[in-house]
């Protein structure tokens, strides 16, 4: 399965069963193409050909399609998530972190880390929250224009589950301030102020600082409240 994923990253998302099979054939790696489609399905990998037109009219359809029009407000939990990706070097190598963060909480409601800047790090990353969540109703999902969250793979995906997309305007970061906000602060806070060993070791910071981030540290916009606090007292409140 890794080595289907790193032949189809490698091309850019643009190989499609047929192709990978040929590049794993020429590395001694004799995979039918049967196996290796269904390999892509499990994993949710779709070769840019064949949809790039229909996707192309999807991107321009999608430009300005910026519901939040830097209004980072919500009503309730599960209204609008952000998102966004960030980058970190761990001994010259890049390292790659993706978070979801409920607007109105300004939770951190899921997140990972990955060496590589993959359609699968942002789509794991919304399924783990999506389901974490109990599936809510009614949501937004903002983010950038990269290529992992306009990919056919993730629109599909937000489809299947009812959730509305929304895009900031290309070369516009303060479109998506809070997610840009919380790396900043992240890296200020946590990030800086280690030297990494080794990918795991990133993994167990980021895992700590946010667990800090969500539960210990007060934040302005919630009267200096804890992400978790402000949720446990709006839970009581509808009860």
């Amino acid at each position: 399965m890794l080595q289907v994923q790193q032949v189809f990253e490698d091309s850019k998302q643009r190989y499609g069963a047929q192709k990978i099979c040929a590049v794993l054939g020429g590395c001694g790696i004799h995979v039918g193409v049967k196996r290796i489609r269904a390999i892509m399905q499990e994993l949710g990998l779709e070769s840019i050909r064949q949809n790039a037109k229909r996707n192309y009219k999807k991107r321009q359809a999608y430009k300005k399609q910026d519901l939040l029009r830097r209004e980072f407000t919500a009503s309730r939990m599960n209204e609008i998530w952000v998102s966004d990706i960030t980058c970190f070097k761990v001994n010259r190598q890049p390292m790659y972190l993706c978070v979801i963060i409920d607007l109105f909480s300004r939770r951190v409601v899921s997140y990972r880390a990955s060496q590589k800047q993959s359609t699968q790090l942002v789509t794991s990353t919304f399924k783990m929250a999506f389901q974490e969540r109990g599936a809510p109703v009614a949501l937004t999902f903002h983010s950038d224009r990269g290529g992992q969250y306009v990919s056919g793979t993730f629109q599909k995906l937000l489809i299947q589950c009812g959730v509305t997309q929304s895009f900031s305007q290309s070369g516009r970061p303060l479109d998506n301030a809070v997610s840009e906000a919380f790396f900043a602060t992240f890296k200020k806070e946590e990030a800086y102020r280690r030297d990494y060993s080794s990918a795991a070791d990133f993994r167990k910071s980021a895992d700590e600082y946010i667990r800090f981030y969500n539960e210990i540290r007060p934040h302005q916009t919630l009267a200096y409240k804890t992400p978790a606090r402000f949720e446990e007292l709006y839970g009581k409140q509808k009860t």
